[in-house]
């Protein structure tokens, strides 16, 4: 049985769900502390962290999704949720994304497991007697899921939350090319554009020819109009990749949830506008330990419910509640 989610009724339909906080939501300032993680291969990752500085605090690493942050509403809104019932946080910024372009011309993707993997193990040498936990947001969701299933027994989590995943690559980028999602597709064409012609110039400012040459071997990106365009183009020849059709056969974490181990939580709106109906999985595909919860409504890490002087945040109220059931002693293998 999943717990109840009524839906704010001033916001009808997916899309207002999906877009009220990124417009209407004051936000929040909290006082965290950034960390550098330098990478095996020469790059960074930035990560932010709040809440209790304790050794023995359970600890919560967060994932952004698709040209996010850690200064995204959901980001700042669960760490700080998760403060109010003493546990601190992490959130992790994708590379590139912490407001400085990142040395290498890769970047990050849906699939990127292999950055989760290296901070996780740097998390468990930073906090060694913490429980560490994870929740993922959109592309966050679908990198934990993947990196879960490869991992099993070795994750080094206790247990995850992964809200509104994009389960099928290939199918969530037919998806948002329809109706109103078209203004998302716009929207993320624009970021990710910006994003790579960021790091051209920076790459050019500071003579990096090479790194420079890598970019500018992608050819013209001025008329991408859709994520297959952006993922043929320059997801896979940058992450070696033979082309979309292989990024997203071999990124999707649909494939990877019969292999997952660890207590797993998957929060999904029946009505997200970027992911069909049908790319949701299987409850015959769930490993035993992972519950999945499915409401009609919510659109794409939405969930707003409450009244219109006092909204209400239900994924800042129901994933610090599931996660604090999963590190009872007496919790069963899926709370």
């Amino acid at each position: 049985m999943n717990p109840t989610f009524k839906p704010a009724w001033w916001l009808p339909g997916a899309h207002l769900q999906t877009l009220w906080a990124s417009f209407l939501r004051a936000p929040l300032q909290l006082a965290r502390n950034r960390e550098r993680l330098w990478l095996a291969d020469g790059d960074f990752i930035d990560l932010d962290w709040f809440g209790p500085h304790a050794a023995e605090a359970p600890l919560v690493l967060l994932l952004h999704g698709l040209t996010g942050s850690s200064n995204s509403h959901y980001i700042l809104g669960q760490q700080q949720a998760l403060a109010a019932q003493g546990w601190a946080s992490v959130a992790l910024n994708w590379r590139g994304c912490s407001g400085e372009p990142n040395l290498l011309p890769r970047g990050y993707h849906s699939g990127v497991s292999e950055d989760l993997a290296a901070v996780i193990q740097h998390l468990q040498a930073a906090r060694p007697m913490a429980p560490l936990y994870a929740v993922g947001y959109s592309l966050g969701g679908n990198v934990l899921l993947k990196y879960l299933g490869e991992t099993g027994d070795a994750s080094g989590l206790r247990a995850a939350v992964a809200v509104s995943v994009p389960f099928r690559l290939d199918h969530c980028a037919d998806r948002i090319g329809l109706g109103f999602s078209r203004v998302y597709q716009a929207h993320f064409m624009r970021e990710l554009s910006a994003y790579v012609q960021s790091k051209k110039q920076r790459f050019r400012n500071n003579g990096q020819q090479p790194q420079l040459a890598a970019l500018e071997q992608l050819g013209p990106l001025n008329k991408m109009r859709t994520f297959w365009d952006f993922d043929g183009l320059v997801t896979a020849p940058l992450h070696g990749y033979a082309d979309a059709d292989d990024y997203y056969r071999r990124a999707s974490s649909r494939y990877f949830l019969p292999a997952i181990k660890v207590p797993t939580l998957l929060i999904q709106a029946a009505d997200d506008p970027f992911v069909f109906r049908h790319s949701l999985p299987e409850l015959s595909e769930l490993a035993a330990g992972t519950q999945l919860e499915l409401h009609p409504h919510g659109g794409h890490v939405g969930f707003i419910d409450g009244s219109l002087a006092n909204p209400g945040l239900y994924l800042e109220r129901r994933i610090p509640q599931w996660l604090s059931k999963a590190a009872s002693p007496s919790s069963s293998s899926s709370p």
